[in-house]
């Protein structure tokens, strides 16, 4: 049993706090219902050594780490190896280095010099296995909640919270659904990766603003395609493999999307393209990656003739 109540004492006197008193239930019953792997992830976790760190860093790297034994460095390898492929990262934990499939380092890098999280209660919608949660409370945040439905992600960020428990990091194995309307609690949310796998972009920004106070901040990366206001990429079928990848605008149709979504102070901060040094296997990960996904005698389109991936940051804050 995973319990929260730490989160319901740390949300006290927050307009979250009627929330949090009922996630304990809506957790359970998630966790009852299940997943045909859970058991052996589990067993994954229950494998990993019994070590306390005597050296953690989170604003520069994720960095765990104690003094060891190679006995026992293996036997933290090969339990992390059995919650592969990991995808976000990398996480450096008592000498094993995870090298995932994304440098999610890299974008964090362009991402956290324009945000001041400091003291903020922050969300982070679809979290993954929560790297960036790590590295939110690094810049400062006094809390930060993850939302993802991928039940993998849920159990390799219990990896890391098994060194890291009193840290007011929180991953929830739900989707942005899954959170009541209007809880307008957080002074920050993040939607990284997200909404171009949304059907209905706009309703997705309507409801991030939703659980924001008045006067917080979105935070929004997304691959986006260039051209003016009203260019938007809509793919036939699939973009680079995916079949849920639905609308891909220019960062001028995304502002403005903000803008009718009723966000202000609308900017873009960061445009990137992604690159194969970026994202791709490795021993950690070892299915198809971007090199797979693009042309390969051009890499400034994908394997559907379509543009490449870009990705885009913007930032609005809730009047």
């Amino acid at each position: 049993m995973i319990d929260l109540a730490p989160l319901v004492r740390r949300l006290a006197g927050t307009p979250l706090y009627a929330w949090a008193q009922t996630l304990q239930a809506q957790l359970d019953a998630k966790i009852e219902k299940g997943h045909g792997d859970l058991e052996r992830w589990q067993g994954a976790l229950d494998a990993l050594p019994r070590l306390t760190p005597s050296r953690v860093e989170l604003k520069e790297a994720f960095i765990v780490d104690a003094d060891c034994d190679d006995a026992t460095r293996e036997q933290a390898r090969a339990a992390l190896m059995g919650l592969s492929p990991w995808r976000k990262g990398p996480f450096d934990v008592f000498g094993v280095h995870i090298d995932t499939e994304w440098r999610s380092d890299w974008k964090w890098s362009r991402v956290s010099p324009h945000l001041d999280l400091a003291g903020k209660r922050v969300l982070d919608v679809g979290c993954g296995n929560g790297y960036y949660q790590w590295r939110m409370l690094g810049a400062g945040a006094d809390s930060v909640i993850g939302v993802d439905p991928n039940w993998l992600f849920f159990c390799q960020f219990q990896a890391m919270q098994r060194y890291l428990p009193d840290l007011p990091a929180w991953h929830l194995p739900f989707a942005l659904e899954d959170l009541p309307a209007r809880l307008e609690g957080f002074d920050t949310v993040f939607s990284m990766g997200v909404l171009y796998h949304r059907k209905s972009p706009i309703d997705h920004l309507l409801a991030l603003k939703d659980c924001l106070v008045r006067g917080g901040e979105l935070v929004l990366e997304t691959m986006v395609v260039e051209g003016d206001v009203h260019q938007v990429l809509v793919p036939e079928d699939r973009y680079s493999q995916m079949r849920n990848v639905w609308f891909l605008p220019s960062v001028p149709a995304l502002e403005r999307w903000l803008r009718r979504a009723g966000f202000v102070d609308v900017r873009c901060v960061d445009v990137s393209t992604t690159t194969v040094e970026e994202q791709r296997g490795t021993e950690w990960m070892k299915y198809q990656s971007l090199s797979d996904f693009l042309d390969p005698s051009d890499h400034s389109k994908t394997v559907e003739g379509l543009p490449a991936p870009r990705r885009a940051v913007i930032v609005g804050r809730k009047p």
